[in-house]
């Protein structure tokens, strides 16, 4: 299955749309993640994440032509993002697929993505809690 047609076979925008909703309504209550992001709501980031995920899964490229080359890790640098952010953003991320209605071959393919870009964001150590 190509990026087309993993769009395509979600249903297209609409299931973006839905998806970025379910992860949105768990980070607006994490009292970890919720920090990270500095607009008073959430409607412009859960925009851009719609957009971005659509275009990379074979959508319109509506995400480049308002903000151009996503960048993720230069986008996310001025975040502190460790492994208990990575793990928590995983948490809702995961849910929101797996409540979604996507076929299981699409859901195996957004699991395996989103697990790898979170990792990608990484961009301080862990901390050693006592």
């Amino acid at each position: 299955m190509r990026q087309l047609e993993l769009y395509e076979a979600v249903g297209g925008m609409p299931f973006f749309e839905a998806l970025v909703d379910r992860f949105y309504a768990g980070v607006a209550l994490d009292p970890v993640l919720r920090p990270l992001y500095p607009e008073p709501d959430l409607a412009g980031a859960r925009r851009r994440l719609t957009l971005f995920l659509a275009q990379y899964w074979g959508g319109p490229s509506t995400y480049s032509d308002e903000r151009g080359h996503p960048a993720l890790r230069m986008r996310h640098a001025p975040f502190p993002i460790g492994g208990l952010e990575r793990d928590r953003w995983l948490v809702h991320m995961r849910a929101a697929i797996d409540a979604s209605t996507a076929p299981s071959d699409a859901k195996a393919r957004l699991h395996a993505y989103v697990s790898m870009a979170a990792e990608a964001m990484r961009n301080r150590p862990d901390e050693i809690r006592r």
